[in-house]
């Protein structure tokens, strides 16, 4: 018994040592093997080992040679971004959002279908039918898709495999297997703002505590603390569109009233535009004066819900979703304006705009299928 427990040990020791390799140089690009044994603290036998493995595997390369220092010259080493993919969907009441993206999380194809949600066989097996199409016309093996991320704008169970509330969608009770059943790769459902937010963080070295607001056809957000997704007791975290900011206010979607997604979802400017978000703010570039007022008490409202997030949290504030998408000529005007609701803070540097724009959700509902495929290494 006692040695077989301590095969299993030197199995995991060996396993972590690999995976330890493999994040190191994800996570830093070209590297030499003394360079991966001085910073892993590892033995030079113990790296060429594992790097015999992972290049054996197709993981990782040799990518060009470092200039010589008196002796031979060292090969460069890289992580393979050709090694696996993962397919994305945004799934919302009238689109489908849909990426191809690489190991490194760089987007290889994107597309964006009007296509209306419907809770039927036929609209799951065109999807099935649309992954299929993009995949083959992106001429990537398939083998080599690690899986397919769905997000979907509503309340999921612990094990993300039931919608359990989505008015947005009517979807409230629908399941995992009802799209799975037609794509060839393992599925998971995942929130939409939850895997926005989490793409927002994936390149992102020096923001570890984030609140990522989502300002779509429904206001949403995640939270992420030390780079972790925070799901709260109930999978409910982030609904910030639901936080009510003018008691007694106008009605929202949920029943209630004065909700923030009453206020700042992008359908609050759509509407002025034939439900175009990009004729809105092309209008509002314009100067047209409807577009303008709309503008103004929007960012009223966006400035409130701000705050709070601001005094509740005490982090970086990232703007997304469709209207995130167009916030970068604002965010210093609504920088001043949070800046002067706040009790503590003079300036509202701690806000910031999307990093991804349209394909946010897509891209992280993808990337939780390139996290867990390096996880496994």
């Amino acid at each position: 018994m006692k040695m077989m427990n301590q095969k299993a040990s030197n199995i995991e020791v060996r396993k972590m040592n690999k995976s330890l390799i493999f994040d190191y140089i994800y996570r830093n690009g070209q590297l030499s093997k003394q360079d991966i044994a001085y910073a892993l603290n590892m033995s030079l036998p113990t790296v060429t080992q594992n790097l015999k493995e992972l290049f054996s595997r197709g993981l990782i390369l040799e990518d060009g040679q470092f200039e010589s220092t008196g002796g031979r010259k060292a090969k460069a080493i890289s992580y393979n971004s050709n090694a696996c993919f993962a397919v994305g969907l945004d799934i919302t009441r009238n689109h489908i959002g849909i990426v191809l993206i690489n190991l490194g999380g760089q987007v290889i194809r994107n597309a964006r279908i009007r296509r209306q949600f419907e809770n039927s066989e036929d609209y799951f097996r065109r999807l099935g039918d649309l992954i299929h199409q993009f995949v083959e016309e992106a001429k990537i093996d398939g083998r080599k898709i690690c899986g397919a991320g769905i997000a979907v704008p509503g309340i999921l169970s612990d094990d993300n495999q039931t919608v359990v509330y989505s008015p947005v969608l009517g979807f409230t009770g629908g399941t995992c297997e009802s799209f799975s059943r037609y794509i060839p790769y393992p599925c998971i459902l995942y929130n939409d703002a939850n895997a926005a937010g989490f793409a927002e963080l994936w390149n992102s070295e020096d923001i570890h505590n984030v609140v990522y607001l989502s300002l779509s056809d429904s206001v949403g957000g995640s939270i992420l603390i030390d780079n972790n997704l925070y799901f709260g007791e109930n999978q409910r975290s982030g609904e910030f569109g639901h936080m009510i900011i003018v008691p007694e206010g106008k009605q929202c979607y949920c029943g209630q009233k004065g909700c923030v997604d009453a206020y700042c979802s992008a359908r609050i400017l759509s509407e002025s535009s034939h439900g175009n978000i990009s004729e809105f703010f092309s209008l509002l570039r314009a100067g047209s004066e409807p577009q303008t007022e709309i503008w103004k008490e929007y960012l009223y409202h966006l400035a409130l819900t701000i705050n709070n997030l601001r005094m509740l949290f005490d982090c970086n504030v990232i703007l997304g979703g469709y209207v995130g998408s167009y916030i970068d000529e604002y965010i210093d005007v609504i920088r001043d304006m949070v800046a002067k609701r706040n009790t503590f803070e003079v300036d509202g540097s701690y806000l910031k705009p999307c990093s991804y724009k349209l394909e946010s959700i897509a891209v992280g509902a993808a990337l939780m299928h390139i996290k867990k495929f390096i996880d496994n290494i």
